[in-house]
């Protein structure tokens, strides 16, 4: 798979999917489907368009929605579902002003595309003027997508978020047909878990805005372990978010490893102790009760 932030000429054709795909959902993973296999008959490239950053990230930072998954996150997907080029739009205030021809110009010249693959609710250009409609009245061979249902519910990035926010990670797999996970490098902290008895591992988020927060029964590697995701409010300093990661019986080196944790069961919200040894029997009990549930699982 390649990935490009600039275009290159000479393009073959290619069939283009365009979406934040925050998060790889279900709805997601069916116009994935549909692109490979469309691909697959008439011999043409898949390719995907994203942005980065989220345009609501780019217009409302302040009240941007919670990032499901890092750029790196979704480019791991991506390969997963066989996509061979990947064009990540950096999306500015040019970007966002540009007309919906102009963008239509773009991607027939361009891109060369000959097939385009979105959302039925797509909108691009300007003001988000241009729709499918749009992209039909111009030419475009466009294959729109039909919202995916589940139980009465439009399967959505916003649906994910709210159900991982009210720690219903049952619901969220439901929705993403997997166990949520956030990945990232295991870098050096301050190594206060070793002092208190339970060594994690600082796993670098590339977002300050995640999706969900609080003390899990994770899986690091599919080594069984708990976390905590959150600004750790018992400690003194500047509140950083942290993901802190303590595996059961393990004594290896994951330092600079990139590892994906993934989320099973939420054990609690995070809060604030009287002291360290309150905070230590607190990590005890949470281990124990992440211990259980794996052993019950």
């Amino acid at each position: 798979m390649q990935v490009f932030r600039h275009i290159p000429q000479a393009l073959n054709p290619q069939a283009i999917a365009i979406g934040n795909f925050d998060g790889m959902h279900l709805g997601h993973q069916a116009l994935l489907r549909q692109l490979t296999a469309f691909t697959q008959t008439y011999k043409i490239t898949p390719a995907v368009m994203t942005f980065e950053p989220h345009p609501r990230e780019f217009f409302t930072p302040q009240n941007a929605p919670a990032r499901l998954a890092s750029m790196r996150e979704k480019l791991e997907y991506f390969a997963e579902y066989g996509i061979q080029h990947v064009y990540v739009q950096r999306f500015n205030r040019a970007f966002a002003a540009q007309s919906p021809a102009a963008f239509m110009q773009r991607l027939r010249q361009q891109l060369n595309a000959n097939v385009i693959m979105v959302g039925e609710d797509f909108c691009f250009g300007a003001k988000r003027a241009g729709n499918v409609q749009t992209l039909i009245e111009h030419g475009f061979n466009v294959i729109p997508l039909p919202q995916v249902q589940l139980a009465a519910e439009r399967v959505s990035s916003t649906l994910v978020r709210d159900a991982l926010a009210a720690g219903d990670l049952s619901k969220a797999h439901t929705l993403l047909g997997r166990t949520y996970s956030i990945s990232g490098k295991v870098v050096h902290g301050a190594k206060l878990g070793r002092q208190l008895g339970f060594p994690t591992a600082n796993v670098h988020m590339r977002h300050e805005r995640p999706a969900l927060t609080g003390v899990y029964a994770v899986k690091l590697n599919h080594l069984p372990a708990v976390a905590n995701l959150g600004i750790r409010p018992t400690l003194e300093g500047v509140p950083k978010l942290k993901l802190e990661v303590h595996v059961f019986d393990f004594n290896g080196d994951l330092y600079d490893q990139h590892v994906h944790v993934q989320f099973f069961h939420k054990l609690r919200s995070e809060q604030k102790f009287a002291g360290l040894e309150a905070l230590k029997a607190q990590i005890a009990c949470d281990a124990e009760q992440a211990k259980r549930y794996f052993s019950h699982g």
